[in-house]
């Protein structure tokens, strides 16, 4: 069977059981005008919360309006287990890189917080921009949940604000000995916050903090790797645990 092409409907957008979906805006026009696809073609539809299903294309009212019918629909758990990544905000240009790339690896979240280094000011709001690049993400490798987004002022404080949200939480830190390498059981074993200072690095005081607050220090060997290198490593070992049975 040749692989389905995937459009996203929000949740606010799903239809009832039974009932025709419209596919409207953007994605309407591309399954309409760049697909050419023609009633009778099945494609997946997904809302981002776990909830994605068949679909048949039942009729294209205009070039940015179809409507679907359901062939089936799967409701997927909201993972438990797996990494969330605070990122010390900076100008990076790979920003979008890192959240596609993390989207396909399984990302929980992406929180970005203000470090003492970090370069520039953060939005107040995580950007709609950032929300469209893990949905085409989530297109592509056939997510069913897209990672949370948010944005964390504060510095330390908000990071420690958030703890208690999640089961493990550990600093990747260019001081910590490097024999203190994340294990990928470990990173999967629940819900794990990593936190990355910004590229020009955490100031001391920052991880003195997070230690004294029972965050625990991971290195990544004795080079140093870029911001995005060090999370998608961190990305990388989790999704390889929880692929083992």
């Amino acid at each position: 069977m040749a692989r389905l092409n995937s459009y996203h409907l929000p949740p606010e957008a799903w239809p009832a059981p039974g009932v025709r979906a419209i596919l409207d805006g953007p994605e309407a026009r591309h399954l309409i005008g760049v697909l050419r696809a023609r009633v009778g073609d099945t494609v997946r539809l997904f809302d981002g919360l776990g909830r994605h299903g068949l679909f048949q294309l039942a009729a294209t009212t205009s070039k940015s309006r179809a409507e679907l019918s359901p062939l089936s629909e799967t409701l997927e758990p909201q993972p438990k287990r797996g990494v969330a990544l605070a990122l010390g905000w900076n100008k990076a240009s790979r920003r979008d890189w890192l959240l596609e790339k993390g989207v396909e690896l399984g990302a929980l979240g992406f929180v970005f917080w203000q470090a003492v280094r970090s370069q520039g000011d953060m939005p107040s709001h995580p950007k709609e921009a950032w929300r469209e690049k893990c949905v085409q993400a989530a297109k592509q490798c056939h997510a069913a949940w897209l990672p949370e987004l948010s944005v964390l002022p504060g510095g330390v404080d908000g990071l420690l604000r958030i703890a208690a949200d999640y089961d493990g939480c550990y600093l990747l830190y260019e001081a910590a000995s490097p024999e203190a390498l994340p294990e990928p059981a470990l990173l999967a074993s629940g819900r794990t916050l990593v936190v990355l200072g910004p590229e020009g690095g955490l100031e001391e005081r920052e991880a003195t903090r997070l230690a004294e607050a029972g965050f625990r220090h991971l290195s990544l060997g004795p080079r140093p790797l870029r911001w995005e290198t060090a999370a998608l490593s961190c990305l990388s070992l989790a999704h390889y645990a929880l692929l083992k049975p």
